[in-house]
């Protein structure tokens, strides 16, 4: 059976140690670019085939990927480029060669090269003087490139004064932080002493980068220690810092192999016919089944990379690494063996290149060397035996909530966090719609009177589980239709004969909710199941990709190991009601201010997207049969919104960052660049004053009847006990220990009144709303009503 894909999975840039071995050097990468090819031609969505105008596509979206600034290349090596290679690319290709691939990036090192020279010599001849009223440019991916050197020599003086006037700022900044949190602790330590004094003790109440594709950000620890200087990164000068960032992006960018830059070039192919078909190198295909599954073989330790190797950000409790017991947060690895091999030196190799070292098969055994944490003049020999590792954080989990009297009747509110539809796209054993089902079944043994779906900032998944979920809420029925190159129209049914849940429902979706998301929140809208809340609309991506690895379509004796997977569009998704969700996604039915709405996000800012369009629709029964109550809800929020500091602090921070956007520049002088530096943290200084007191004024009324909060995860779910807000740490959510950090933000909402972020708090008033408004039982339509079409929101 094929499983379909309805969302892009980014490879991960730290990682958890995996499964599969390297791809080995022998891989004929030119033969896999022409089956690649092939492929694309042959099985996506639009038919087109690799020829003349995709070949430019795919040199634009090389040079973008290498180049994504415009600072390194010249307009004279562009047009080079261009002359050589913008319609012959694809002859190039489809003759199993990929030297202009090597050719380019080998230019693109030389230039990098050149410039971290340049910058060098610039740090030491040139006197930084931060007193111009030059601006310089803040997004320049749709910049032209510098004419020439002389062109290039200019900017770069602009690019460097502005990395210096950056790090100086920072530094002040640093130090104003650092004397407020020195004056707190002096405050709270007097105010205990105080305390001790007068009163008899009380509990305290109160509760630039190398080339990659996209990928999510490693996870920015402050260094220790730089092993070159033996200085810690801030006590580097700002000149050096800069200096030091350029080395290391020089280094990374010297560190890649052929396999890295056939990726590179490959995935500027893929992405020529939509930006959601994706070549994946292995590691990239091994990080995407291990994004569906949420499990992996390895020794169950969170990587990240440090200046001189791999630093353990994360031991997942009771995986190898933490039954094994001697490795600890904090500790670097700088060498790896496999079983009794001779150990590799692993300093200054990028992270992906350390993950593949260890990884390996199950019941295997790895050494890693390391500097233990507590002792970091010596070294340490561990052997750990891989195995298989569950990875719990983005599994779905829950919340009961229950309001307090302050803000009228009191209700249970059940809270359901999906980050993604995962599933296992071998066997079949992790499934999201089994996962949400125990946690809803639990919620309403709790007996909720509404219940909220969370699908923010939740990218997609697995097709199958997304109308599996739907079924959860609805009766059998159509749930979304799809149509191929062809224009045959195919549509997949949930097969629940009636839902699990049919109580009051909101599903909150914001700008990133993308896809299978798109698919769910568009079906329980069009069935008028479910409002939906959140940002004005969805990410836009009306989709399906599949997956397809590249050996099958390569010669029986050829090395396949490295050939990779390919991701391709293979259809289009519409609502039920006959309208895409492709570029204009799930409209809200109550839209709330969010900064994402000024953002260039989603899918209609992507290049070379599919078109918007429309297919018939099904015929389905409606939930109900009266629409909601949505003129009256709207009228009730926007009434709260309007005295409501949060919202009102959204909608003011989004003007002025439209504002900046639209300008997309910044000032190189320090006095005008303070300037703005001091006002904004003035205005959020400000704004943390004004809701904690808030925050107090509120917690001094209510006293301890504030709401009560109980966390469900797949691990407590069926235990007789609920698990209270108190008693819930972060380790039972994600099952890793991690290592503790100052500006730990994991607990945001108790920042604010009743310790609820906004719009989680306003979502419940909305829920309140709805059950005030719709006072009318629920009425199902008869089966043979007529869908509407929801190109618009369905109940309006």
């Amino acid at each position: 059976m094929t499983r379909f894909l309805l969302t892009p999975v980014a490879a991960a840039a730290t990682a958890l140690a995996l499964l599969i071995p390297s791809a080995q050097a022998e891989t004929n990468f030119g033969q896999v670019a022409m089956h690649v090819a092939y492929m694309l031609q042959n099985h996506h969505y639009s038919k087109q085939d690799f020829d003349d105008k995709v070949s430019g596509e795919m040199l634009h979206n090389y040079l973008n990927m290498l180049d994504f600034k415009h600072i390194f290349f010249t307009e004279q090596d562009v047009a080079g480029f261009k002359d050589k290679y913008e319609t012959t690319l694809d002859d190039h290709v489809l003759m199993r060669n990929i030297s202009p691939a090597i050719e380019i990036y080998d230019i693109y090192k030389e230039r990098v090269k050149e410039r971290v020279e340049f910058l060098k010599k610039a740090l030491d001849s040139n006197k930084f003087t931060f007193d111009s009223k030059r601006t310089i440019e803040i997004k320049r991916d749709k910049a032209p490139w510098p004419k020439d050197k002389a062109a290039q020599d200019k900017l770069w003086l602009d690019i460097i004064e502005d990395n210096l006037l950056a790090e100086r700022i920072a530094d002040e900044t640093r130090a104003r932080e650092e004397k407020k949190k020195a004056e707190k602790a002096a405050a709270k330590k007097a105010a205990s002493a105080d305390a001790k004094t007068d009163a008899p003790a009380t509990p305290e109440s109160g509760k630039v980068e190398p080339p990659q594709k996209p990928a999510a950000d490693a996870p920015k620890v402050a260094a220790k220690t730089d092993s070159k200087k033996g200085k810690d990164d801030k006590d580097l000068t700002p000149k050096e810092r800069v200096l030091k960032d350029y080395t290391r992006l020089l280094e990374s960018i010297e560190e890649n192999d052929t396999k890295d830059v056939v990726n590179f070039f490959l995935s500027s192919l893929a992405t020529a016919y939509d930006p959601h078909t994706e070549y994946m190198s292995t590691d990239e295909a091994d990080n995407f089944k291990i994004h569906m599954q949420h499990q992996l073989v390895g020794i169950g330790a969170l990587l990240g990379q440090k200046d001189d190797g791999a630093e353990i950000q994360g031991i997942v409790v009771g995986g190898p690494a933490d039954k094994q017991g001697e490795l600890k947060l904090n500790d670097r690895i700088i060498a790896v063996a496999q079983g009794d091999d001779e150990f590799v030196d692993v300093k200054y190799l990028k992270l992906q290149k350390i993950v593949d070292m260890i990884r390996g098969e199950e019941k295997s055994t790895v050494r890693i060397k390391i500097v233990p944490a507590d002792d970091p003049s010596g070294n340490k020999i561990i052997s750990i035996v891989r195995d298989k590792v569950p990875l719990k954080e983005k599994l779905a989990n829950a919340e009961l909530l229950v309001t307090p009297p302050d803000l009228g009747k009191t209700l249970k509110v059940g809270w359901i966090n999906l980050s993604n539809f995962y599933a296992d796209m071998d066997n079949g054993t992790v499934s999201t719609s089994a996962d949400v089902e125990r946690l809803l079944r639990r919620l309403m043994k709790e007996k909720i009177d509404g219940l909220v779906l969370d699908l923010r900032d939740n990218g997609g998944g697995s097709l199958d589980e997304a109308i599996k979920l739907t079924g959860l809420f609805i009766p059998a029925g159509p749930v979304v239709q799809a149509k191929d190159w062809r224009g045959s129209i195919t549509w997949r049914d949930c097969e629940n004969e009636k839902p699990v849940y049919d109580g009051p429902m909101i599903v909150l979706t914001n700008k990133a909710s993308a896809s299978a998301s798109e698919i769910l929140a568009a079906a329980l809208q069009d069935y008028r199941r479910a409002l939906i809340v959140g940002d004005k609309s969805s990410f836009g991506k009306g989709t399906v990709q599949t997956i397809l690895p590249v050996e099958r379509y390569m010669p029986f004796f050829s090395d396949k190991k490295g050939a990779g997977d390919l991701k391709v569009t293979i259809q289009k998704f519409y609502r039920i009601a006959g309208g895409s969700t492709q570029l204009k996604g799930v409209e809200a039915d109550v839209p709330l201010p969010s900064i994402r709405d000024v953002l260039d996000i989603g899918e209609s800012s992507a290049e070379n997207p599919l078109p918007y369009d429309t297919i018939p629709p099904r015929k389905y029964p409606l939930f109900r049969k009266d629409p909601f109550p949505i003129d009256e809800i709207n009228a009730r929020v926007k009434s709260r919104l309007a005295t409501n500091p949060e919202f009102q602090n959204v909608v003011e921070e989004s003007k002025r960052l439209k504002e900046k956007i639209d300008r997309n520049t910044v000032t190189l002088n320090l006095q005008e660049r303070e300037k703005e530096r001091l006002d904004t943290e003035a205005r959020r200084d400000k704004q943390n004053e004004e809701r904690a007191q808030r925050a107090k004024e509120v917690a001094e009324r209510i006293k301890d009847a504030g709401f009560k909060v109980y966390h469900l995860t797949l691990d407590n779910v069926d235990k007789s006990e609920l698990v209270p807000e108190s008693a819930f740490t972060k380790e039972m959510n994600s099952g890793m220990r991690t290592a503790s950090k100052d500006d730990d933000s994991s607990n945001d909402g108790a920042k604010f009144p009743y310790g609820i972020e906004p719009v989680k708090l306003e979502t419940i008033h909305i829920l309140r709303d709805l059950l005030e408004l719709d006072h009318k039982p629920t009425t199902a339509a008869k089966s043979g009503d007529k869908a509407q079409d929801t190109t618009k929101p369905q109940a309006q």
